[in-house]
């Protein structure tokens, strides 16, 4: 081999590898923030009793977050295509950083759900740019779709990660290093990102205020609505007026972006029936997940006995599948498209959930559960990747980061939606000292939104694979 072509070479092997430490560094910015969904659920018990939390407060630890993540995430997609994406994420990355170390130091409840607000925003504004830009830095095809399964598989298996590192940590030390975690993390991806990521250029125009404040304020809505509605009542005065507030902050949004130069949310990435489909899968799928969370930890611990940390290594066939799944869908997708293969996810999900509506009082974790669980974590890391991709499909670079945005916005809301849903059945159908009665109830609640992430996942085989691209 020639010198020259050794020349040529060597910068061509430095792109490719700074590409892959760049990835790298931003997934696992990712799994933190989607670590922080979760990781702090099975510490409550002990947060309650340190900091003396009444037992309706107790739930904004986790609402807190969940609020403010899935009512900026829209904000901090068109943040990162306007600003740069490198550099707002970084700035999100920081705050979230910041606030964690905070929240692990309260001392009284109203600190740490106001740590736990702001650490959401962070999130919110970081995590599109995490998803833009890894989508935008893939030198191919084939490439892109690797990156986007690990990205997946960091996304949704790191929920179920994120309540076995929850049980470790309040087990062995304290729940305060389920957020005392990130500080260390956070600030070594701080000071690398720079070096191993290139940021976008910012973009000249008009910064779309309206849409900002309806966007925040529908997602927002909606989302405090739906926390709220299994306290309320799903037909009491305050849910339906939330709801209704929601829509027209919507429809406002909706309005405004038709006639803005520099819209926050393009509708165009609306008018592909293909990409509303991925979307409306997304959102159900993960809704289901989150929700098998709620009633399983419950079983864990109050039917079976489990402690944290034996709570948290339940949940283990997840993760472990998920991520085996994000090495061998990207093949999958290559061969046989995504349709087909979010269709079988989406069965494989169903099929969990009819499982488990077959626990009673017996059943022992390894003939009732783990099969479940195993079955749940195969099809969540075989659909969530080609989902992602197909939602991504078509968009241009530029508007990347409000794509990310809208597909990280309809998983949130999504479990919202299905969270609210499920553990309002199962607060309706509960019975002092009789936990299955409920969670039966549940589980088919779970099962019709599976049903349903199914009748839309099906219509993607009917549908051309084409998808228009987002120029307005």
């Amino acid at each position: 081999m020639s010198s020259s072509t050794l020349t040529s070479a060597a910068p061509r092997a430095t792109a490719r590898t700074t590409t892959a430490a760049g990835i790298a560094i931003v997934l696992l910015a990712q799994l933190m923030l989607v670590l922080d969904s979760a990781v702090m659920n099975v510490g409550l018990p002990h947060i309650a009793t340190d900091l003396h939390f009444g037992a309706a407060s107790l739930s904004w630890v986790l609402n807190g977050y969940a609020l403010a993540f899935g009512g900026l995430l829209l904000l901090g997609g068109r943040l990162g295509d306007v600003l740069g994406r490198l550099s707002v994420f970084w700035a999100g990355l920081a705050v979230f950083t910041l606030f964690s170390l905070l929240g692990g130091l309260a001392t009284e409840p109203w600190m740490l759900v106001t740590a736990r607000v702001l650490q959401g925003v962070g999130a919110a504004i970081a995590a599109p740019s995490v998803l833009a830009l890894i989508t935008t830095s893939a030198p191919n095809e084939a490439a892109r779709n690797r990156a986007l399964a690990l990205f997946t598989a960091v996304s949704s298996g790191g929920a179920a990660l994120g309540m076995l590192l929850g049980g470790v940590l309040t087990d062995l030390l304290s729940w305060r290093w389920t957020l005392f975690i990130n500080v260390p993390i956070g600030i070594a991806v701080l000071l690398t990102v720079r070096r191993h990521v290139v940021d976008t250029p910012r973009r000249p125009g008009r910064f779309d205020v309206v849409g900002a404040v309806t966007s925040t304020g529908a997602a927002a809505t909606l989302v405090w609505t739906l926390i709220k509605a299994p306290e309320h009542g799903w037909l009491s005065a305050h849910t339906i007026v939330g709801l209704a507030l929601a829509v027209a902050l919507a429809v406002a949004l909706v309005v405004t972006e038709a006639r803005h130069s520099h819209p926050l949310l393009r509708l165009g990435l609306l008018r592909s029936r293909t990409r509303v489909a991925t979307l409306l899968t997304m959102a159900a799928l993960y809704g289901g997940m989150l929700a098998t969370f709620f009633l399983m930890v419950q079983y864990f611990e109050e039917d079976l006995g489990y402690g944290p940390l034996q709570t948290g290594f339940a949940f283990l066939p997840i993760p472990l599948s998920v991520f085996t799944m994000s090495r061998i869908t990207p093949r999958l997708v290559a061969r046989f498209r995504q349709p087909p293969i979010i269709v079988a996810g989406t069965i494989g999900v169903l099929g969990a959930f009819l499982y488990l509506l077959q626990i009673d009082a017996s059943t022992s974790y390894w003939t009732g559960v783990f099969p479940a669980l195993l079955a749940m974590g195969v099809s969540m890391g075989g659909s969530f990747m080609p989902i992602t991709s197909l939602a991504l499909q078509g968009v241009e670079p530029e508007h990347a980061g409000s794509a990310s945005g809208l597909l990280q916005t309809m998983q949130q809301l999504g479990g919202a939606v299905g969270l609210a849903v499920i553990a309002s059945v199962y607060a309706s159908h509960a019975r002092p000292g009789d936990f299955l009665v409920g969670a039966h109830a549940g589980f088919a609640a779970a099962a019709v939104i599976a049903a349903l992430a199914l009748a839309s996942a099906a219509s993607l085989l009917a549908r051309p694979r084409t998808v228009l691209p987002a120029t307005a």
